[in-house]
């Protein structure tokens, strides 16, 4: 794939300053050696300063640079290999084997090619060190003898001029440092010390206007900008309420510098993601073209950006991913059409942020996952007991990918197949932190899923407060904010199951109260019975957070949690505020979980449509409950008006019919379990009893049930039943067979008069 201009003088400028400084490193190590004070690493060292050299060089189409760097790495290759021992002439021939690198890489900077020189003596002198035995056959005696030629790419380079067709060995030695003929006279300047020369045209070096600093380094100066945020927030805010003009106009300057700073230490930290993806079109072409597949790569939210550590930390293990993707998962042209799919693949890289954490996806449209294959490999790998296996769901299955030495390849490859790359991979993302999940479906697809945190990182919070502690909540989790007033706050919370939950346009939303779940004290005043509730968003599903106050919003400066507390699923990390003290920033998905507001994660992967093919029905929200002795029914959440739970002892009769009074009107009570086939006898366990109440037209009725049990949202494929009884059909939902509850019919079984001629209501399949 070609690189367009910009891209290649950007990779130039970083293949100038990372071989500056690695040259450097290059004289260090090699002086060290010298002294007899190397060890093998020292080798190791200066080994990989040239391969990495020689290899971006060839990278970016530099040949003479690229085989320069090749000769001395084939014998820097055979000094640690123990090959030979290093001399003091072998010592001197590197060291000045790296001025010759610096001169090309010198002359690419400022001329933008890699120069004329002739740095074939300097070559052969290096292949002539590496085999000292075949320097040796040359007579002394015979100086007609043409010097041995040096192999091909020893420097004689195309626009080289002219060599004699046969050198003697003296002339070739002397060529390079010709002596003059006569002294320069005496009035002639003394001539400039090479030093100087080479001082004066390197002012405006690349490698001398950017330097290399510590982590630790920055991360003591964002502290640095920390506190002095800090005080200008005081300095600030004090001089709001000063009348000194001065002391306003020197405050309001110190805003704006301290903000100016700020920002741009932020920046000397954070870096893109598409850094580590630029690389991938490349490797997708390369694996896919080796494999004989097609695959479409797209990249989105390259513009996330990641703290540069954890760049570093992600690269191989994202690389693997990839690499395994196309592998494992993206058919062959020939088998994706037999599966009715397109010749060409399509692999997806998605990031984004969520929670106070960066979310990276890799999605492909493959086979996905073979649940069985995956349990038969690992039990002939000894990884599991047979009663696991049976035991195991496919999410456990899935994560079996991650043990070390397992893998379902069948031969060894140079992609894949020697099982070792996913559990290394898993390791290196939690050692930053992090965490990684798969999500498959047999042929439609899989997802890899890695969640990591935000070590620094500026971004928009809501602050709130609760049990007197104030809490940030990343904006990018942040949906709206409702107040519920006194009589509506009483009204609008209900109880599902035991669990509260409000109804914002139609859809039952379930609430968390974090003052419960933090285990917080209440607040010291009351709020006027007002409920200030924060509607979130975590990995697609909505929930309200309870809160006491809502603040503001703020840019705050994630700071990440000691090792201690990394363990608490709540908090994603914590921040300063301008009075000095300490807010914790809240992890929307971990609170979430940790109040069992939503369930098991499910897959948004691009597969999505091809789910939807795979079934007679859309997506749709179920109200799952329990009939009688334990029977499982279901029915559209749409037809629910409430949910409730009313005391066994206000239940009166009117005529033949149970009924309560219910917000100012009489309800009819209908036991669902007498209206179903095997509904059987509905134990009377406890003082309120569980009403779904359904309304058409202004009339209501209550469908009396024993239970409770969920809200999902599933697409189910409906199996039609002509017996009637109550029931529509059933499904499998949860993995389990569940009834389809035929609301009319219940209802005109036990209130023939409700419907009065009303068309048949039946769930959508």
């Amino acid at each position: 794939m070609p690189i367009n201009d910009e891209l290649q003088q950007q990779l130039i400028k970083d293949l100038l300053i990372e071989s500056a400084e690695g040259l450097d490193r290059f004289d260090r190590e090699m002086l060290v050696l010298e002294k007899g004070a190397g060890t093998p690493e020292t080798l190791n060292i200066i080994f990989r300063v040239i391969h990495t050299i020689k290899g971006t060089a060839g990278c970016l189409g530099l040949p003479k640079i690229e085989s320069v760097a090749h000769v001395g790495e084939n014998l820097l290759d055979d000094l640690r290999g123990g090959k030979l021992l290093p001399s003091p002439e072998m010592i001197t021939t590197l060291l000045s084997y790296a001025d010759a690198l610096r001169g090309m890489l010198r002359c690419l900077e400022t001329t933008g090619n890699e120069g004329t020189e002739d740095f074939s003596p300097l070559l052969k002198k290096l292949h002539d060190l590496r085999t000292p035995t075949a320097a040796a056959q040359e007579s002394p005696a015979a100086p007609s003898t043409p010097a041995p030629a040096a192999p091909a790419g020893w420097g004689l380079f195309e626009d080289e001029p002219a060599a004699p067709a046969t050198p003697a060995p003296e002339a070739t030695a002397a060529a390079p440092t010709p002596a003059p003929s006569a002294p320069p006279p005496a009035h002639a300047p003394a001539p400039e010390p090479q030093g100087e020369k080479e001082s004066s045209a390197r002012t405006h070096s690349v490698s001398d206007s950017a330097i290399r600093v510590q982590v630790e380094q920055l991360d003591k100066l964002m502290n640095l900008v920390g506190e002095l945020v800090l005080a200008r927030n005081q300095i600030v805010q004090y001089s709001a309420s000063a009348e000194e003009n001065s002391l306003i106009a020197a405050s309001q300057r110190l805003n704006i510098i301290t903000t100016e700073l700020q920002e741009s230490v932020m920046k000397t930290r954070m870096q893109p993601i598409g850094n580590v993806w630029a690389k991938f079109p490349r490797v997708v072409r390369d694996v896919a073209h080796e494999l004989g597949k097609k695959v479409h790569l797209v990249m989105e939210g390259n513009e996330t950006e990641l703290d540069r550590t954890i760049i570093e930390a992600i690269k191989d293990p994202l690389t693997h991913i990839v690499r395994n993707a196309i592998d494992h998962g993206i058919e062959t042209p020939e088998a994706r059409r037999a599966a009715g799919k397109p010749d060409e693949g399509m692999l997806i890289l998605r990031a984004f942020h969520e929670g106070g954490q960066v979310n990276i996806e890799i999605m492909d449209d493959g086979r996905g996952i073979n649940v069985a294959k995956v349990k038969e490999k690992a039990l002939q790998r000894a990884l599991i007991a047979a009663d696991q296996a049976l035991r195991m769901t496919d999410r456990e299955a899935f994560n079996l990918v991650f043990l070390p030495g397992f893998s379902t390849a069948e031969k060894i490859t140079n992609v894949s197949g020697r099982g070792v790359g996913m559990d290394v991979v898993k390791t290196n993302i939690e050692k930053i932190g992090g965490s990684v999940d798969v999500l498959s479906e047999s042929n439609a697809g899989t997802t890899i899923k890695i969640k990591i945190p935000l070590t620094l990182a500026i971004i928009p919070a809501l602050i709130v407060t609760s049990g007197r502690e104030r809490f940030a909540i990343p904006q990018v989790s942040l949906l709206e904010l409702v107040r519920l007033e006194a009589e509506q706050a009483r009204s609008g919370i209900e109880m599902l199951y035991g669990a509260p939950v409000y109804r914002l346009r139609g859809q039952l939303l379930p609430l968390a109260y974090l003052n419960q779940q933090l285990e917080l004290e209440p607040p010291s005043a009351p709020t006027g019975d007002a409920v200030n509730i924060v509607v979130l968003q975590a990995d697609g599903r909505q929930f309200g957070l309870v809160v006491d106050e809502i603040n503001d919003t703020e840019e705050i400066v994630v700071k990440p949690l000691g090792k201690q507390l990394k363990g608490i699923t709540c908090f994603a990390g914590a921040t300063i505020m301008g009075d000095g003290k300490v807010a914790l920033i809240l992890d929307v998905l971990g609170l979430a979980q940790h109040a069992h507001v939503i369930h098991e994660v499910r897959d948004r992967s691009l597969t999505e449509k091809s789910k939807g093919e795979s079934r007679t029905g859309d997506r749709q929200t179920l109200l799952l409950f329990e009939v009688g002795q334990g029977g499982r029914m279901a029915l559209p959440l749409s037809m629910v008006a409430r949910l409730e739970e009313f005391p066994r002892s206000k239940v009166e009769r009117s005529g033949a019919a149970e009924v309560i009074q219910y917000r100012g009107q009489i309800l009819p009570l209908i036991r669902v379990s007498h209206h179903v086939r095997n509904g059987g006898e509905e134990a009377a366990d406890g003082d309120l009893m569980q009403v779904v109440v359904y309304s058409e037209e202004g009339r209501s009725v209550g469908l009396v049930v024993a239970a409770i049990s969920d809200i999902v949202e599933e697409a189910i494929t409906v199996r039609r039943d002509s017996r009637g009884d109550g029931v529509l059909g059933s499904a499998v939902i949860q993995n389990k067979v569940t009834d389809l509850l035929d609301v009319r019919a219940v209802i005109e079984s036990a209130e023939p008069s409700f419907y009065a001629g009303r068309s048949n209501l039946q769930i959508a399949a």
